[in-house]
């Protein structure tokens, strides 16, 4: 069934639609196949980018963040040598900084939704649309419209805009709205929505348990809104949707249940029937394990495709995945029917984006636009939105506003997720946290954490040096006051993160909170008083970034007042974590 190109979202004219028809006429098998992928670009050496796009003939690259000036070479690279235009897409979840470094952190998810407006979801798009244009992106893969039900969840924690599908949807509207300044396809994800369990996709395959009405209140509605505002992309996720794969396939069995990058009765029933999406379809990243674990290698491949997705993320090994999906199609598991569908969308969108039409701009015009990555400009947006967005949580002790005169000399224990390896070292921000304090004013001692001790000098006496704890009266006499920085973070290791102290017995337990007046801040997850009901005061900072923990360090010590705002996850479901 030949796919309407002249409908939301494409809109294409005849003109474009006989360029998508002619091409796709001329192109070889190889060449088709070729299409469907999406690779995670591992190097910049242009052999290494050839071998890719004129042996695998692939649609479209991601690659990892490193320089812009590399970036943008590498990507005029890759459309020079390829027979057709390549969609280069980029994680523009919080702004810039997803697309290379020195990109500007706009705003987490969760930081537009402690605002009362939709205006830091615009600049979020808006920047990070502008900075990932510069270095020649077409595509981002956001806006995230996932909604934080579970409070236990870490993986879109702050990701997400928040625990109400109203929110999600007004915001995620604001965020594609500042990407279309840019001209950059948007991508909502991760249907059938995360959110809902604990679980991590990178490691399981999800599992969204919601009943089909509560589905379509929630994500349902999310998604439907999107599509009638013109949403050209979705990125499906290895998450399971038992409700509606079991009421749109009645007779399936539980243990036949898929995630729905493989689950045909969820893309193309749910997702395209259903809800009346139009536009491109791909897979999340094809070597999470929420993938991996549904079927053997040979079958996802060609599977992901068969099941509605019209483009597969990221190949495991570059010939066998190819040869798959070369295999699926010869197999059947892949009709011709579905595949031209596929391709239709594929170069659709390319035509959509006006990339069979777009001419080379010389190499020194195109850097000079280089210049608005990480510029002032966008510093300060991310500034007033630090400023407009950081939470006070709780302050029943009422310590704030904190009076330096009376409080100065101040002690910093920063808690921190263990490094992946000691080469890397611990977390710089560290040294910012106490640069801040020290600039508002405060005299600041820090504790050392064993995992800073490991990393200077690895010795079996650290964890005993990390025990060590001052007598009672002389820590009250020495300081005024305890700053707490919770910096957690966690990536496809463990399902969900929580606090975690640097040793057994660590020096870092809150063994002083009853002694010395304390102000705990968390620089990431929302959900830290589950661990540390103890803190009496508690901000909600968000980012580690110097935007956000000056705003944070400002307010605590009244020099502006508090303005974001909470949803009732921050309580985790206890009563003491109230007080």
């Amino acid at each position: 069934m030949s796919v309407n190109l002249k409908a939301a979202p494409f809109n294409l004219n005849e003109s474009d639609i006989m360029w998508v028809k002619d091409t796709i006429s001329k192109m070889s098998l190889e060449e088709k196949i070729g299409q469907l992928f999406i690779v995670l670009g591992k190097s910049t050496d242009e052999n290494y980018l050839r071998n890719l796009v004129e042996k695998y003939h692939i649609g479209g690259a991601r690659y990892v963040e490193t320089d812009p000036e590399k970036i943008l070479v590498q990507n005029r690279f890759y459309q020079k040598i390829s027979k057709i235009p390549m969609f280069i897409a980029t994680n523009c979840e919080d702004g810039g900084s997803g697309a290379c470094k020195g990109g500007t952190k706009v705003a987490s998810g969760a930081q537009c939704a402690a605002m009362e407006s939709d205006w830091a979801a615009y600049e979020m798009g808006k920047i990070g649309g502008r900075e990932a244009s510069a270095l020649g992106c077409n595509w981002t893969f956001s806006p995230i419209v996932d909604i934080v039900y579970n409070w236990r969840n870490t993986i879109v924690n702050t990701r997400a805009f928040g625990n109400d599908s109203n929110q999600v949807l007004k915001l995620a509207k604001a965020n594609i709205r500042g990407f279309k300044e840019s001209s950059l396809l948007t991508c909502a994800k991760h249907f059938p929505g995360d959110g809902i369990e604990e679980r991590d996709q990178h490691l399981v395959m999800g599992i969204n348990d919601l009943s089909c009405e509560e589905w379509d209140e929630s994500f349902g509605k999310v998604y439907k809104g999107l599509i009638e505002e013109g949403l050209e992309t979705v990125m499906v996720g290895h998450i399971a949707l038992p409700a509606y794969s079991k009421k749109l396939c009645p007779d399936l069995e539980e243990t036949d249940i898929m995630p729905a990058t493989l689950a045909k009765e969820l893309v193309n029933g749910l997702l395209r029937e259903q809800l009346g999406f139009n536009g491109l379809v791909l897979t999340d990243a094809s070597h999470m394990g929420g993938l991996l674990s549904a079927k053997p290698r040979s079958l996802q491949v060609p599977g992901a495709i068969a099941a509605g997705c019209d483009m597969f993320l990221f190949f495991h090994d570059e010939e066998e995945d190819f040869n798959y999906m070369l295999e699926g199609y010869h197999k059947g598991i892949i009709t011709e029917e579905r595949l031209q569908e596929a391709l239709e969308r594929i170069l659709g969108m390319k035509a959509k984006l006006g990339l069979h039409k777009q001419t080379e701009v010389p190499l020194e015009d195109a850097k000079k636009r280089l210049e608005i990555i990480g510029c002032e400009e966008h510093k300060k947006i991310a500034k007033a939105i630090a400023d407009e967005s950081i939470t006070l949580v709780k302050d029943t002790q009422n310590l704030l506003p904190v009076d330096i005169s009376s409080r100065k000399r101040a002690r910093l224990y920063y808690m921190e997720s263990a490094p992946v390896s000691n080469c890397e070292g611990t977390d710089p921000m560290k040294e910012v946290v106490k640069d801040e304090l020290e600039r508002a004013g405060f005299l600041v001692d820090t504790n050392k954490s064993y995992y800073e001790m490991e990393c200077e000098q690895s010795s079996r006496f650290n964890r005993f040096k990390a025990m060590e704890m001052a007598k009672v009266e002389d820590f009250k006499k020495t300081y005024d006051i305890v700053f707490v920085f919770v910096h957690m973070k966690g990536y496809a290791q463990e399902n969900n993160v929580r606090v975690k102290y640097s040793a057994p017995h660590s020096n870092e337990l809150p063994w002083w909170i009853r002694e010395v007046p304390t102000v705990c801040i968390s620089l990431n997850y929302t959900n830290h008083l589950y661990d540390l009901p103890m803190m009496k005061t508690y901000i909600n900072a968000y980012e580690p970034t110097r935007e956000c923990i000056q705003a944070a360090i400002e307010k605590v010590i009244g020099k502006s007042e508090f303005k974001g705002i909470y949803n009732e996850n921050v309580w985790c479901n206890r009563w003491d974590t109230r007080y």
